[in-house]
């Protein structure tokens, strides 16, 4: 999931997050609502924000779901630009450079 972090709070692309789908995938399902339930802003078709109070949680929330087989890779690593700059190191384990 493409990512980007401003004044310490990390944006995930809308475009890149799991959609809920009324009996669809259980496991997506979750998927969703485990993400949604820590944002600090979620609406739809935005960018979903995490302040970096919650990236330990969400760090273990990405771990546990990619460690269950049921989602691939790119839906639960985050992908941060090269402009970045540094990774923040409570989530190098879940996330790469694009």
């Amino acid at each position: 999931m493409r990512a980007r972090i401003e004044n310490n709070i990390l944006f995930i692309y809308h475009e890149d997050l799991p959609e809920f789908k009324k009996g669809g995938s259980v496991v997506r399902n979750s998927y969703f609502w485990a993400l949604r339930s820590i944002a600090g802003h979620s609406k739809r078709y935005s960018d979903w924000e995490y302040e970096s109070d919650v990236w330990f949680a969400l760090r273990r929330m990405l771990l546990s779901f990619a460690e269950s087989g049921y989602l691939g890779i790119r839906e639960t690593l985050l992908e941060f630009p090269i402009s970045q700059g540094q990774i923040p190191e409570i989530l190098t384990d879940v996330a790469t450079w694009q």
